[in-house]
């Protein structure tokens, strides 16, 4: 892993569905546990822990083929890939 990512609980969801696996299996893959797992996936928006942790369960992600892409970034790589458009606000007001 080249430098520290930042994760967010939907990118962390994403990338175990593409992977193919469950939150048992990305806890054996990232060496922590399985409630640290499911904490993680739980919170909202950006994930928090301790940098261990987090290197940990990054590394174990990308090891596994899944680039994480930040906000407003470019992919590096040439494959194909997914990611969320920006939200745009609805036209004519709340429907």
């Amino acid at each position: 892993m080249d430098g520290w990512r930042v994760i967010t609980a939907p990118q962390m969801r994403a990338a175990r569905a593409l992977l193919g696996i469950d939150q048992k299996r990305l806890a054996e893959l990232s060496g922590l546990s399985l409630p640290t797992i499911q904490r993680m996936e739980a919170s909202e928006g950006v994930i928090r822990g301790n940098v261990d942790s987090l290197m940990k369960l990054v590394a174990a992600i990308e090891t596994g083929g899944v680039e994480l892409i930040g906000e407003g970034a470019a992919s590096a790589g040439g494959g194909r890939g997914v990611r969320l458009r920006e939200r745009a606000a609805p036209a004519g007001g709340d429907r």
